[in-house]
């Protein structure tokens, strides 16, 4: 899997197909998606372009899905892979994703797609409906997706330690890829490390930290990373911007990354990390940011947008 993939999340509709085919020439042959982003058909789109013009072959390309949380039950798991097959217009799946460690009720294809989080936004006071499916009933879903040709790896999101252990006690297959928030204020070591220890590779999304979350009013202005000190220091040692040295200190310390912008010159900008290396000093400082500071969580959004308390981490 190309380390640095591409990110597909909060990209507009309308704009996908043209900045999937953008992402293709700028270099990314790695494309991070998922059922609930809502874009999937244009990502096919884009990726059936981008072949037709003879940029890529899929076999260049590695393609990354997610398994909703409706689609958790065993007899829905393939269902909700079929369908993201059709939208992206592929015979497989190079990764599909346990998308969160949450399963809620089903809600069929033809009502709504994608389902998203409520069960009935329509309804008087709409809330999240948890379903009682156990992970370990999904995971073995996904296993059985493997065994079809349906998809080459598996994997899960948003897993903290207890759920990794939990799911490494009834594998058939590996999972091969944990996909995670992780950035300089968010380093995840312990978590990095386990995941290390039992084999499995690691992706960070939202490398850059604060960034993606501004528009969705999930972070202020001042917590963005690229004032920091150590980030502008070696950004001005190294002759990058500050998100190139996010990146590459992503990269360095093992992770994938999968950054997301609509704009050519970021993409090739976000590439161009390969002509220099952080030193041990460099990665140090930055990694010394930690805070803890978790954008992305349920434990918090949730209740929020969805009149439902809902954590998954402590």
């Amino acid at each position: 899997m190309p380390r640095q993939g591409f990110g597909l999340w909060k990209i507009p509709q309308a704009d996908t197909a043209a900045t999937v085919v953008e992402a293709v020439r700028a270099g990314y042959r790695h494309f991070d998606s998922a059922a609930d982003y809502a874009n999937e058909a244009q990502t096919g789109e884009g990726i059936a372009q981008a072949i037709g013009e003879s940029l890529v072959s899929r076999d260049e390309l590695w393609i990354t899905s997610k398994l909703w949380n409706t689609f958790h039950a065993p007899e829905h798991v393939e269902e909700a892979c079929r369908k993201s097959l059709s939208d992206l217009g592929v015979d497989y799946l190079d990764l599909y994703l346990i998308h969160f460690p949450i399963a809620l009720e089903y809600v069929p294809i033809e009502t709504r797609y994608p389902p998203e989080w409520l069960h009935d936004p329509d309804a008087p006071d709409p809330v999240m409906k948890p379903a009682k499916v156990p992970l370990h009933q999904t995971w073995a879903a996904m296993e059985a997706l493997v065994d079809k040709g349906l998809v080459k790896n598996i994997g899960v999101c948003n897993y903290n330690s207890a759920s990794i252990h939990d799911l490494m006690t009834y594998t058939r297959i590996k999972p091969a890829m944990l996909q995670i928030e992780s950035h300089p204020y968010l380093t995840q070591e312990r978590l990095i490390r386990l995941a290390s220890d039992y084999g499995i590779d690691v992706t960070a999304f939202s490398p850059l930290g604060a960034q993606s979350y501004f528009e969705l009013e999930m972070a202020s202005a001042g917590e963005s990373l690229l004032g920091a000190a150590p980030v502008m220091v070696a950004a001005d040692t190294h002759g990058k911007t500050p998100a190139q040295v996010l990146l590459k200190w992503g990269i360095q310390r093992g992770t994938a990354i999968i950054p997301k912008t609509t704009k050519p010159e970021r993409m090739r900008e976000n590439l161009n990390i390969d002509d220099f290396e952080l030193s041990q000093v460099e990665m140090a400082a930055i990694s010394a940011l930690n805070l803890n500071r978790r954008f992305n969580d349920p434990g918090s959004f949730t209740e929020a947008a969805f009149n439902t308390f809902h954590p998954i981490y402590d």
